[in-house]
């Protein structure tokens, strides 16, 4: 069967998918249990795998993992602060807990640092076991934890093998829901696995980056435009308070 879709195609999915998700916290906020919010948030589960699978494609196609690293890091400061603000969480990191305290981008930064340690020949098994276990305590207070660190490693590591990278994402998230559903919340601890439906969408990947070449960038920009704007609709909506748990 010919695979239809191409990066630019795929990001765009995780994009309206993300916007919904986020759209729907500043609309309903909380863990509520009414179906349309649900179904609004199911729909949202669809980003997260794409960004952790094209994390891994991108540093496979790097030709510097280091700027590819620092532009991440970079990102993933910037993303803070518009982060915190869309869901009402102070700025200082881990002051009202450990979970959500920051973006994704800040475990998917780390993930490619571990990418890079982990292929380096000259560090040794333990130093990389070391490094897998350092990255994870840092990524944790991120929003999907140390699993945005993890499910792109595993996902880099079988590449080429659709079948074994399906297994990463339900592997991975199920690991992200029971955390949820045990410390969180039971429903939408089972809402995260959800992230399933994004394998038949990955699958139709035809390794072509399609024509327009400004989809990275495009990204890098509406990731902290589109929070601000979430914010901004929060604090008119509900006041300043935090609407994601």
């Amino acid at each position: 069967m010919k695979k239809r879709l191409n990066s630019n195609q795929i990001k765009l999915i995780a994009i309206l998918a993300m916007t919904i998700d986020h759209l729907t916290w500043a609309l309903f906020p909380g863990t509520q249990a009414v179906w349309y919010v649900f179904a609004f948030h199911v729909i949202g589960r669809l980003t997260a795998p794409i960004m952790w699978f094209f994390i891994a494609e991108g540093y496979h196609y790097t030709r510097d993992a280091k700027r590819y690293a620092g532009r991440l890091f970079l990102f993933a400061v910037l993303s803070h602060f518009a982060y915190d603000f869309a869901f009402g969480i102070p700025f200082v990191p881990l002051s009202t807990g450990v979970f959500n305290q920051t973006s994704v981008m800040w475990s998917l930064a780390w993930a490619v640092v571990l990418m890079a340690i982990c292929q380096h020949e000259k560090i040794p098994q333990w130093g990389k076991v070391a490094a897998i276990v350092l990255i994870c305590l840092i990524s944790f207070p991120s929003d999907w934890s140390s699993i945005a660190v993890m499910c792109p490693f595993f996902l880099h590591a079988h590449r080429g093998n659709l079948k074994r990278q399906a297994g990463d994402i339900v592997l991975w998230s199920f690991v992200y829901a029971a955390v949820y559903f045990v410390c969180i919340d039971r429903l939408y601890g089972a809402l995260q696995m959800f992230t399933c439906l994004s394998i038949p969408i990955l699958a139709q990947y035809n390794g072509a980056r399609g024509e327009w070449k400004g989809m990275r960038w495009f990204f890098y920009v509406y990731y902290p435009a589109h929070l601000i704007v979430i914010g901004i609709l929060r604090l008119a909506l509900h006041g300043n308070i935090p609407i994601i748990f």
